[in-house]
C-alpha cells in the first residue's frame, strides 16, 4: 500500500498536473511541514499558507478515494474471479492444461504407448505454437474399446473447463449425424455453417468425427478447406481449431504387427510408429468408405496417425479396477480376474486380444454385482 501511495505521488509530481500545482517534491514537503507547524504545534504561520495546506489535503482526500475504491474493486475482482468468472488466458473456457492431459494420458489410459507418446506431442505442440499454419488435424485408428473416445475426452477435458460439454467441443457420429447418403449436399451446408458458427464463438474448437470411416467423401471434402493452409476461408481463420477423426480403419494392420511382437518374443512396447505408420497409411487409403476416398487424405492433411493397440488381459484388469474405483465400489484381485475372464479374447487359441477392449467393462462389472 505503502508503495503505491509514493508511486502515485511520484507520477503526479512528474506529471506536474494542475491538479497539485506543485513543481517539485520539495514543495510537498513544505506543506506538510507547514501544515504541522501551523495546526499541531500551533506556530506563527505566514499569510495563505493555510490556503496552501488545504489545498494539499484536498488533494490528499481525493487520491485516498481514488485508493480506497482501487482496492474495493481488486478484491470485487478477486472474489468474481474465485467465482470462475474470469482468467489471466483472456478465454475462460480454455484451460489448456497439457500437465494434466500428459497425466492423465499415462495414468488412465493403458495399454496405448504409442498413443500417449504421439497425442501429447502433437498437441503440446499444437498449444504452444500460436502461429500454427493449419488446424492441427489427428486421425485415431484401431479396434473398438482400445481407446480411441476415451482419449478424446482426456483431451477435451484437459484444454477445456467444462471438457466435452463445452461450447468449444462439437462431436459428431456420422452415422447418426449423416445418416442418409442421398442427403449429403444438404449436410455439407450443415456441417459447414456448423463449423464457421463454432470457430467465431471458439477459434480453438475441438471438432470429433467418431466412425470416420462412414463419412460420405463429399462431406469430408466440403470442409476440407477448414483443415488446409489458408490464411482465412471467406474471413474467418481456422488455424486454432482441432479436428480428430476416430475410425476402425487400420485395425487389422495394427493388430497383426501387435501380434508378430507377441509371437517374436518381443515386448508390445517395443512397437515403434516406425512398424506401423507405413502399413497404417496405406491400409487407410485402400479402404473402403469415405475417409479414405477424401481430399483430406490426398491432400495429406492429416498430422498424426495415432495407432491404438489391441489391449491384453492385465489392460483389461487394470480399466475394470479404474471403474470399480470410479463408482466408488471396493475390489480385489479375484474380482477384477472374473471380469476379466468374462471378455472374449483373439485368436481363440491364444486367447490374447480383448475382442471388444475396455467397451464393455461397464455391463460386466454389473454382472457381478450382488
Amino acid at each position: 500500500m505503502l508503495a503505491r501511495w509514493l508511486l502515485l505521488l511520484v507520477c503526479a509530481v512528474h506529471a506536474e498536473a494542475d491538479f497539485f500545482h506543485f513543481d517539485s517534491i520539495s514543495n510537498v514537503s513544505t506543506y506538510y511541514f507547514n501544515y504541522i507547524y501551523c495546526n499541531i504545534w500551533e506556530g506563527e504561520c505566514q499569510p495563505n499558507q493555510d490556503d496552501a495546506t488545504q489545498q494539499v489535503l484536498h488533494s490528499l482526500m481525493v487520491w485516498s478515494t481514488f485508493l480506497w475504491w482501487s482496492d474495493y474493486m481488486g478484491v470485487l475482482h478477486q472474489w468474481y474471479c474465485s467465482l470462475g468468472q474470469c482468467c489471466e488466458s483472456g478465454d475462460c473456457r480454455i484451460t489448456n492444461n497439457i500437465t494434466g492431459l500428459a497425466k492423465d494420458l499415462r495414468t488412465k489410459l493403458h495399454g496405448q504407448h504409442l498413443a500417449q507418446s504421439v497425442v501429447l506431442k502433437a498437441v503440446q505442440g499444437f498449444i504452444n505454437s500460436p502461429e500454427s499454419n493449419k488446424p492441427l488435424t489427428l486421425s485415431f485408428h484401431g479396434w473398438s474399446g482400445t481407446g480411441k473416445n476415451f482419449v478424446a475426452r482426456i483431451i477435451a477435458d484437459n484444454l477445456y473447463r467444462d471438457g466435452v460439454k463445452s461450447e468449444c467441443v462439437r462431436l459428431f457420429i456420422a452415422p447418426f449425424h449423416f445418416p442418409h447418403a442421398r442427403l449429403v449436399d444438404t449436410y455439407k451446408g450443415q456441417l459447414r455453417e456448423a463449423i464457421r458458427d463454432m470457430v467465431l464463438r471458439c477459434p480453438q474448437t475441438l471438432f470429433i468425427f467418431d466412425e470416420a470411416e462412414k463419412l460420405h467423401p463429399g462431406l469430408i471434402d466440403a470442409i476440407k478447406p477448414y483443415m488446409d493452409h489458408y490464411d482465412n476461408v471467406d474471413g474467418v481463420t481456422y488455424r486454432r481449431a482441432i479436428f480428430l477423426f476416430l475410425s476402425n480403419i487400420g485395425g487389422a494392420a495394427i493388430n497383426d504387427v501387435a501380434l508378430d511382437f507377441w509371437h517374436s518374443g518381443q515386448n508390445r512396447e517395443d512397437i515403434g510408429m516406425e512398424d506401423l505408420e507405413h502399413r497404417l497409411r496405406a491400409e487407410t487409403m485402400e479402404s473402403q468408405g469415405g475417409f479414405a476416398q477424401s481430399a483430406l487424405m490426398s491432400g495429406h492433411l492429416i498430422d498424426f496417425y495415432v495407432p491404438f493397440l489391441p489391449l491384453e488381459y492385465r489392460h483389461v484388469k487394470l480399466c475394470a479396477r479404474d471403474a470399480y474405483i470410479a463408482w466408488g465400489l471396493e475390489t480385489d484381485e479375484a474380482t477384477l480376474d472374473e471380469v476379466a475372464k468374462a471378455m472374449l479374447y483373439v485368436p481363440k487359441e491364444e486367447r490374447l486380444f480383448s475382442a471388444q477392449g475396455c467397451k464393455s467393462i461397464p455391463q460386466r462389472i454389473n454382472f457381478f454385482l450382488p
